[in-house]
């Protein structure tokens, strides 16, 4: 089954609906989510809503897209026979979504083609498509010409493990007295899109998964930033990168 970008991105954003649609009923609902077990560590949580609102964007892929393969966080992966794999987070920012924090979202990428980013509490649809410009509303994304690091506000995330966050608390430590500010909002997928859109000057964050960074990626890449990779070592997994030219090597220096 061949496609064109466009066609996988109307895929896309249709899939990031149904989820978001699931999740903004449970979250308005009285007590909130409900089936909230632990996965990895005490603090990785999932819900029923990631299970449910997963299961939509799933419904749509198999109907509109049944022979790509995918990748989610939540469900078993798919194996098909295009050479098409979709990656989704049906809910980025479990957490703030379990304790009523207005900043979590749906990603939904057919991986290297096309991706959305919606955050349905503000109406914001990021999207991109390969050899494209980022949008969000339709309107062109640029990331931050910011060329002073003094000056610049960085967002970061934490680990779920203790001993990680320990490493990364230190590495924040040496990060913040160089820079303007630190943030650490707590949904990666929506940092990635706010930092192509120039709220942040960078993002950095280590433990991610393909699910993550799948659309953020290409959005921060499309919005004209450098992505860069971090290796793994001294206590922490490897991870990802985001900034201006301008900042890049400075920043690497101090993350890396």
């Amino acid at each position: 089954m061949s496609a064109d970008a466009r066609d996988l991105l109307a895929v896309a954003g249709e899939a990031a609906e149904a989820s978001a649609a699931v999740l903004l009923e449970r979250f308005r609902a009285a007590g909130g989510p409900r089936g909230v077990v632990s996965k990895s560590t005490p603090t990785d949580l999932v819900s029923d809503a990631d299970l449910t609102a997963e299961r939509a964007i799933r419904d749509v892929l198999h109907r509109r897209r049944p022979d790509d393969s995918i990748l989610g966080e939540e469900g078993d992966d798919v194996t098909g026979t295009t050479g098409l794999r979709w990656i989704v987070d049906p809910l980025d920012g479990t957490v703030n979504y379990l304790f009523g924090l207005p900043q979590w979202c749906v990603s939904v990428a057919c991986e290297g083609r096309a991706g959305v980013i919606l955050d349905p509490l503000r109406a914001e649809r990021f999207e991109v498509v390969a050899g494209e410009a980022a949008t969000l509303n339709g309107e062109r994304l640029s990331g931050s010409a910011r060329d002073t690091l003094s000056r610049a506000l960085v967002a970061t995330g934490f680990n779920y493990d203790a001993g990680v966050r320990a490493r990364q608390a230190e590495v924040a430590a040496r990060l913040i007295p160089r820079i303007a500010d630190i943030r650490r909002m707590g949904s990666a997928a929506l940092d990635l899109a706010w930092t192509a859109a120039g709220r942040y000057d960078a993002y950095y964050e280590r433990g991610l998964s393909a699910w993550d960074v799948a659309a953020g990626t290409m959005l921060c890449a499309a919005a004209g930033l450098e992505v860069r990779e971090l290796a793994a070592g001294d206590g922490l997994p490897p991870g990802l990168l985001i900034a201006p030219a301008a900042l890049a090597d400075a920043l690497f220096e101090l993350v890396g």
